[in-house]
């Protein structure tokens, strides 16, 4: 039975993540995913990995281990160097992992493997962009968490609590959804045993796909026409009645509340105050809602993960050519989990198609 585009279908079974949008649940590894947003990046990635929380013992050594691979190797440095600087980021973070391919990546893949490209990634992002922009590279720090250290790289300086808390509780969020396009495009080229670095390879090119990865710049073009508070309302009636599409509302898998919108919303108001752009997300969101449900009574439209994103990636001036890349730099957790699990019981995807073209008899 031909079934356009795969979906519906059930490839695998896992023990990762569960999606269920019609009730607006996302689990990892048994945990509601609004229970884990107050721990860290490396906690929520053990548990992606192992299946299981860490221990503090085992939270101090996942942390070792993150910040021991975060270093460029000097091959590494060299392919960046020599890439056009007119590439795109997404092309480099896909040039620059492949070249990682050393003989130690072979079938089977291992959680080593897995932390050490999930390390590197960030540094990849800030070195690539200080050879762009023509500045002084800020060297990994091995005193601060992951995130922290991410942003430290790329702006050359300390971010603040609000804007490092709100980033963390993001790439918790993004870490892993399912059997998305990416994660399948992992999984079927692990299943021909093939190593960890080309399984995310190909995840990577296929993240790079804008119906996939595309940047939320939609919602930085909203919150930027927007402005202040006070011109909220006015900008989102009139897009409404205009019936033009509200970026940053709705999404295609989540028939109510988003549930990483839900948890990002949660963070940004505990740290209410501190962040001005922050601050203006939540108001348009609020006010956005009431008008919608004035405007379209019965529609259920709420906000997504990308509006909360994009309000994020402005607060700390995030280049838009960069959104992608971020997500990428989370969702490289979620990846290895499928490459890992495909080992345990692997078998080769090989799906059939429909010959539909003519005969000559």
């Amino acid at each position: 039975m031909f079934t356009e585009g795969l979906k519906g279908i059930v490839a695998a079974q896992t023990t990762i993540s569960h999606i269920d949008g019609r009730m607006g649940l996302l689990i990892y590894r048994g945990y509601d995913i609004s229970d884990l947003t107050n721990l860290s990046f490396e906690q929520v990635a053990f548990l992606l990995w192992y299946g299981h929380l860490p221990t503090k013992e085992e939270k101090n050594d996942i942390k070792r281990k993150l910040v021991i691979n975060r270093s460029l190797s000097r091959t590494m440095k060299e392919v960046i160097k020599t890439l056009p600087k007119d590439m795109d980021m997404m092309s480099v973070l896909r040039t620059a992992i492949s070249s990682e391919g050393v003989p130690a990546y072979k079938w089977t893949p291992t959680i080593d493997q897995a932390i050490r490209l999930t390390a590197v990634i960030p540094t990849i992002i800030a070195y690539r962009q200080s050879l762009v922009e023509d500045k002084p590279f800020t060297e990994p720090n091995d005193n601060i968490n992951h995130v922290e250290n991410y942003l430290s790289m790329l702006t050359g300086s300390k971010p603040s609590k609000a804007v490092i808390d709100a980033l963390e509780t993001y790439m918790i969020l993004t870490l892993e959804h399912g059997m998305n396009a990416s994660a399948f495009s992992a999984r079927v080229t692990s299943s021909t045993e093939s190593d960890m670095v080309s399984a995310i390879t190909a995840a990577i090119g296929t993240m790079k796909g804008p119906l996939h990865g595309g940047a939320p710049s939609g919602v930085i073009d909203l919150l930027n026409e927007i402005g202040t508070a006070e011109n909220a309302e006015k900008v989102i009636r009139k897009k409404v009645l205009n019936g033009e599409k509200l970026m940053g509302f709705g999404h295609r898998v989540y028939k109510t509340h988003d549930p990483r919108a839900a948890a990002l919303r949660k963070k940004l108001v505990e740290s209410k105050g501190e962040d001005s752009s922050l601050d203006l997300a939540l108001h348009v969101e609020h006010t956005a809602i009431d008008v919608l449900n004035e405007l379209k009574p019965g529609r259920a439209l709420y906000t997504n993960v990308e509006f909360y994103a994009a309000a994020i990636m402005k607060s700390i001036a995030l280049k838009p050519e960069l959104f992608t890349p971020t997500f990428t730099a989370s969702r490289i957790v979620g990846w290895t989990a499928h490459v890992l699990e495909q080992a345990e019981n692997n078998t080769i995807y090989r799906p059939q198609s429909e010959y539909i073209g003519r005969l000559k008899i």
